[in-house]
């Protein structure tokens, strides 16, 4: 059967129209995935924690000490220079003992005569003490003797005493260290002569010890109670790049100072403390009440030059999101902003940037 030209061109028109009309219809919806990002992550949650207010405050040590001169003589030897680390015990500063020695045989000399003026009047005392029962001497005869006696006891023990002083006097022409340290200061150079005083011994070699060390912070009157209250403090890491240190002690001074009307917190720190030195200055967090805190490990973060951020797993799929940290507690971080209690982060950001690359690449949008 043959179609008339009419027909044909009506069933031509119809098709175009119909073709028309399917190019105007979006396509249909890619149906949704629902399923989680194959990511280890974690779900943060606020965790109970201490309120903290935090207040600069300098180490020192514990025993430091500047040594004077305890006689007068020239220095002969400076062995150690200002920063050595000395044992206990070393020579820190040897002076000539020229006049020490020479005192000290003199001493001897004095002590041997009255040990032999001493034997002598013991001995005469001893033949009269000896005949005296049978009145060949007299009662004042045998008191006279015995008050020689006595008297040349008496002139030997102060020789003695005069020798062990001359000997403390030779025994400070050598100047030891009373304990382990660093040597901080030099007041003296080899060829001076030193004076044991008055008004004042010449200071000759500042000491400090490294073992014991301890921090001092002034706090306002304000927070004294609560520091009082809770008596916990640690101090925090330099550039908040490592652990915090527990200190072992806080002692707040019962007075304030009468310009700054701030008081004195004397933190004792334990003796396995590490990176302290004396005279830096520290960050130390006192504990002042309860607060609630959200900590993330602070493998999860990502920086980007001053940006810090997490990859948050939301119903969008990953994204990166900038986040406002705080201070580090061990492995762990304090988030101050950018995260809310119960959202999950992604613990590895690497495998989340890996993660982000391969949707990428095969056209899935990414979400902010």
């Amino acid at each position: 059967m043959k179609l008339s030209l009419r027909t044909l061109r009506a069933a031509s028109v119809a098709m175009m129209l119909g073709a028309l009309a399917a190019c105007g219809q979006p396509p249909a919806p890619a149906p949704a995935t629902t399923a989680a990002p194959p990511l280890a992550s974690l779900v943060v949650r606020a965790e109970p924690a201490q309120r903290e207010q935090v207040w600069d405050g300098v180490v020192e040590a514990i025993h430091q000490v500047t040594l004077a001169a305890q006689t007068n003589a020239r220095v002969l030897e400076l062995p150690y220079e200002v920063n050595d680390v000395v044992p206990k015990g070393a020579v820190l500063v040897r002076f000539t003992d020229v006049e020490q020695k020479s005192a000290r045989s003199a001493a001897q000399a004095q002590i041997a005569s009255a040990q032999a003026t001493y034997d002598e009047a013991l001995a005469s005392y001893n033949r009269f003490a000896a005949i005296a029962p049978q009145g060949y001497v007299s009662r004042a005869q045998l008191d006279q003797q015995r008050a020689l006696r006595d008297a040349a006891r008496a002139a030997l023990q102060q020789a003695q005493a005069q020798r062990n002083q001359v000997g403390q006097q030779l025994d400070y022409t050598v100047l030891r260290a009373p304990y382990a340290g660093i040597i901080t200061h030099r007041y003296v150079q080899v060829g001076q002569a030193v004076q044991a005083g008055p008004p004042s011994p010449q200071p000759l070699i500042a000491l400090e010890s490294l073992d014991g060390l301890r921090v001092n912070v002034q706090v306002p009157q304000s927070a004294v109670e609560a520091i009082r209250r809770f008596h916990a403090a640690t101090v925090l890491p330099e550039g908040d790049s490592g652990p915090r240190v527990a200190v072992s002690d806080v002692s707040v001074f019962p007075y304030a100072d009468p310009d700054t009307h701030s008081f004195n917190v004397r933190l004792q720190l334990p003796a396995d403390s590490t990176g302290l030195y004396p005279g830096m200055t520290v960050k130390v967090a006192f504990a002042t009440g309860q607060a609630q805190r959200l900590l993330v490990p602070a493998s999860a973060l990502v920086q980007r030059g001053e940006i810090v951020g997490v990859y948050v797993l939301g119903e969008h799929g990953v994204t990166l999101r900038q986040v406002r940290t705080g201070y580090r507690y061990g492995d762990r971080v304090e988030v101050l902003a950018g995260l809310d209690d119960g959202e999950r982060i992604a613990t590895d950001p690497m495998a989340a940037l890996k993660y982000l690359d391969q949707q990428h690449r095969a056209g899935v949008p990414a979400h902010d």
